[in-house]
């Protein structure tokens, strides 16, 4: 059983700075993969880019979509940035001038999650419709339709070199699919069933992260070898019965799973002890989401409507 003792680092994540721009609930934070950029998405139909150097300056707002964004994400080279929104759509935004190029339409409910593959060709997306569809960029033709799952679409990701699509659902489960057929590889399927709030590959794409939502149980963030589809580690101590919390790798400074929690904290496990090692506090409603910068020690992290800030969390330098 992990320990719920937090293990104070040596050097703690500290509060370095709030945003405070939008006007509803946070549904998303993601930091591009250069880490020049942090994006955010909100219940208030916006989509915004900050700066991560010194100050954090607000950059460009994207207006356009017609009901909340759920979702958004970077392409590779972090000229694109793509939503998703309750409007049914995915847009596809020019992330410099803030100017929509396409608008993806096919589903037929809620968009709930988008990721670009890692050549940033191809964009999936899952939605309430029970679909996944992957999507060709350049183009904004949907590829595929993948009859995914039997209720709400709550992840999909590509693996770390795009062969591999993720998805999860409230059905319980999590399918890993073939990116190129759309052919249904495997289905991972926990006993108890509780519905799959979150689902990613781990950076070496040996791993799927895990999240569940489950009022009886002890909310888990598990870790699955999706290759032997053996269950490796369990991460608990987080409150996590109602919302598609999203967690995340950090791999800056050592191995540890970042996730959000329903009691306004942001909670860090030690990748391989499973212990919480830091709880982060300061927001005033659930953590829905948060994001891990790809080189430097830091941590974005954005809550719901009682307190629509983002929070950047930070190590000293040693």
């Amino acid at each position: 059983m992990a320990s719920s003792d937090p293990l104070e680092p040596s050097n703690p994540y500290k509060l370095k700075q709030t945003l405070t721009a939008h006007k509803r609930a946070v549904s998303a934070v993601k930091f591009s993969s250069d880490g020049h950029l942090l994006g955010s998405c909100s219940a208030d139909k916006t989509l915004r880019t900050w700066s991560t150097s010194a100050d954090f300056s607000a950059l460009q707002e994207f207006h356009g979509h017609a009901q909340g964004i759920s979702d958004l994400a970077f392409s590779s080279d972090s000229r694109h940035v793509c939503s998703a929104s309750d409007d049914k759509t995915v847009r596809l935004w020019d992330v410099e001038t803030g100017s929509l190029i396409k608008t993806l339409q096919g589903h037929t409910n809620y968009v709930f999650c988008v990721n670009f593959n890692p050549q940033s060709n191809m964009i999936v997306s899952g939605s309430f419709d029970e679909t996944v569809r992957v999507w060709d960029v350049k183009t904004g033709k949907c590829l595929k339709v993948l009859p995914a799952h039997s209720d709400p679409v709550t992840a999909a990701n590509f693996n770390r070199d795009g062969s591999l699509i993720v998805s999860s659902s409230y059905d319980g489960l999590c399918r890993i699919w073939d990116a190129s057929t759309g052919h249904c590889m495997k289905t991972l399927i926990d006993d108890e069933n509780p519905p799959v709030s979150f689902v990613k590959f781990s950076p070496n794409g040996k791993f799927i992260l895990v999240g569940t939502l489950d009022n009886t149980l002890v909310p888990k963030s598990r870790l699955w070898n999706f290759s032997t589809g053996k269950f490796l580690k369990t991460y608990t101590g987080h409150v996590n019965s109602k919302y598609c919390i999203s967690s995340a790798f950090s791999v800056t400074n050592g191995k540890y799973i970042v996730s959000g929690s329903e009691d306004n904290c942001v909670y860090l496990w030690e990748l391989q002890t499973r212990k919480i090692v830091q709880k982060l506090e300061g927001h005033t409603d659930t953590v829905i989401s948060v994001s891990c910068h790809p080189t430097q020690n830091m941590i974005a992290s954005g809550a719901l409507g009682s307190d629509k800030t983002i929070r950047i969390w930070t190590q000293e330098r040693d």
